[in-house]
């Protein structure tokens, strides 16, 4: 029970990798979880799950794209539970949009949520735990499209690049104060986000899945509930000193080409 101790926000933790990264630390022994999302519906849903587990868990509707709504969130989690301990930045943006077609609208857009409010759930999480003396675990969900992404994913890859220079940037910043920062990088996965986005924008029809497995290394997309395992080790003291790693998941290796 690594996580008995651990107070967490996850964001996106109504589903996919958030609401599998919440239900592992309440597997571990977290009892104290705020998660946010854009569906209260699907908030309510996953909170229900987890207090069926003894977890006090809480949802708060967020903009990540309001810089004070994230620094809010913060207060507001440790004015309920007393204190924070845990921040994990699951929730992102994911539309398409290419060097050529992307407007500046949906750029800032992009950006916003991506990274600016990251950026500053990660500032009042600092401020906290600074506070309060130190230490504390960040991880940060960003992908393998920020070693380069599809041409029709341009400002997305880049505003997880972006992401992952400022992991790198806050674990240095605040090594000596024991606050750990380090970032997955999932590749191809299996979340509900991803069917809506399959069929969204590239048509995709029942058994997609199945068919993207097929032609998959490892005869399968990256599972959320796998890759919780790897995010609950980060954010615990069985880590040690590890900060500021970027962590690629996939089966599919950045540099290698077919042989």
């Amino acid at each position: 029970m690594r996580h008995s101790e651990t107070i967490a926000i996850v964001t996106g933790g109504a589903q996919g990798v958030g609401n599998a990264i919440a239900a592992r630390l309440a597997e571990e022994g977290c009892t104290r979880l705020m998660l946010t999302g854009r569906s209260e519906a699907k908030g309510a849903k996953a909170v229900a799950a987890l207090a069926e587990k003894g977890v006090d868990a809480r949802f708060t509707a967020l903009d990540l794209q309001d810089p004070a709504g994230c620094l809010a969130l913060v207060e507001a989690t440790v004015g309920a539970f007393g204190d924070l301990t845990a921040l994990v930045n699951a929730a992102a943006l994911g539309a398409r949009g290419s060097i050529t077609d992307t407007s500046p609208d949906f750029f800032d857009e992009m950006f916003a949520t991506n990274v600016r409010g990251p950026f500053f759930l990660m500032q009042g999480f600092v401020r906290h735990r600074l506070a309060r003396g130190g230490s504390g675990w960040i991880v940060n969900i960003l992908s393998n499209c920020a070693h380069c992404g599809q041409s029709y994913l341009a400002p997305y890859s880049a505003s997880k690049g972006a992401l992952a220079t400022l992991t790198k940037n806050v674990a240095n910043a605040h090594r000596h104060d024991r606050i750990h920062c380090n970032a997955i990088l999932p590749g191809w996965m299996d979340t509900p986000g991803e069917d809506a986005t399959q069929r969204k924008f590239h048509g995709a029809q029942d058994g997609w899945l199945a068919a993207a497995e097929a032609g998959q290394p490892m005869g399968q997309l990256a599972k959320p509930a796998q890759l919780a395992g790897l995010a609950a080790y980060l954010l615990s003291a069985e880590s040690g000193v590890m900060t500021g790693a970027l962590i690629d998941y996939d089966q599919n290796i950045p540099g290698a080409y077919p042989e």
